[in-house]
């Protein structure tokens, strides 16, 4: 099954240490004066914190500070910490939760949801994160909605499906954005609407959201929402398939070896299409074999070893494959309205 398949990618996603404006002052008094963020997560520490080194976080984390516990929970999945694990993840994400840290319930909800590092629950997974959500977690209304959209755990509703999105949405999460998007794009649980759907991919997009960005790239390709726009749906594909969507890899190849969009590069074009199939995504297959013939075999052996290289400069393990869906609110405004 292709993990960018709409439905099926990794949807439950990760509350990355952060506190979205919505919630930050909820659980002020939980977190330390001057909260403590990992290095490698710097980017996504409060204003009023600071990036420290791997052993003042954990330091802190056992001293029972929820912001620094929940770091060392994302720290273990990803094995920044040494000697950490998935299980250790599930500890930490544990101890934050039952002392009331928003993001730690959620992050407790998706490990649950998808059985990682513990015994997969749907019900303790509904548990963790309807009581985030009743806290006003954005992260964790776009993670009920997709259990109301997949019918994991519950009974498959669009139309609930839809009003989580849409409060998930009205907060700036972009994976809700994208998701309500999706609904009216499809007309599931609503009324299809191709204008609205492309107003909310729109606002994803702008957030860079991979998923929008190659959706709403559709759109201006078909001309649907949208006015057609061949320029347009060329940068969308090429922000999305950046960041490594193959679905926008496979498009922006088939657009640079058509010239459409930008002037024709055939070379380029075979170059992306064949960086999805080697992601294992085999969609564009057919596309290669009438541009394979248009190069030379120095052509092609050039764009092979840069594949190559780009495949060993973002190969990603399981555990960051995890974090697929990251909440990075913090400390950017909303554009949901």
């Amino acid at each position: 099954m292709n993990r960018n398949s709409y439905l099926h990618r990794i949807a439950l996603g990760i509350a990355l240490t952060v506190v979205s404006g919505t919630t930050i002052s909820t659980f002020a008094a939980d977190q330390t004066s001057e909260n403590c963020s990992v290095a490698l997560f710097g980017q996504q520490a409060p204003r009023s914190g600071r990036v420290c080194d791997i052993q003042e976080v954990r330091k802190l984390a056992e001293e029972g500070n929820v912001f620094e516990q929940n770091q060392m929970g994302v720290a273990s999945i990803l094995a920044v910490a040494p000697n950490s694990s998935v299980k250790e993840a599930v500890s930490w994400f544990q101890k934050a939760a039952r002392a009331g840290y928003t993001p730690a319930q959620v992050n407790l909800g998706v490990m649950y949801a998808n059985g990682w590092g513990v015994v997969q629950n749907d019900g303790t997974a509904l548990y963790w994160l309807r009581t985030a959500a009743d806290a006003g977690s954005a992260r964790a209304l776009f993670n009920l909605g997709m259990l109301y959209m997949k019918g994991q755990g519950v009974r498959q509703d669009y139309e609930q499906a839809l009003r989580y999105f849409k409060r998930g949405a009205d907060t700036c999460d972009t994976g809700a954005q994208t998701n309500l998007a999706y609904l009216y794009d499809r007309g599931l649980g609503v009324k299809a609407d191709p204008k609205l759907a492309a107003e909310w991919y729109g606002k994803a997009a702008e957030q860079g959201d991979p998923m929008a960005q190659h959706n709403l790239g559709d759109m201006y390709l078909r001309g649907e929402g949208v006015g057609q726009n061949d320029a347009k749906a060329l940068k969308l594909f090429e922000q999305s398939a950046a960041q490594g969507h193959t679905g926008a890899q496979i498009k922006l190849g088939y657009m640079l070896s058509e010239g459409r969009g930008a002037t024709r590069d055939v070379q380029a074009g075979y170059r992306w299409i064949r960086t999805a199939s080697a992601a294992g995504d085999d969609r564009g297959e057919y596309l290669l074999r009438g541009i394979e013939a248009q190069l030379s075999a120095e052509q092609k052996r050039q764009a092979e070893a840069a594949i190559q290289t780009k495949a060993e400069r973002e190969s990603s393990t399981e555990s960051i494959m995890m974090l697929a869906s990251l909440d990075t609110t913090v400390n950017r405004a909303c554009s949901a309205k």
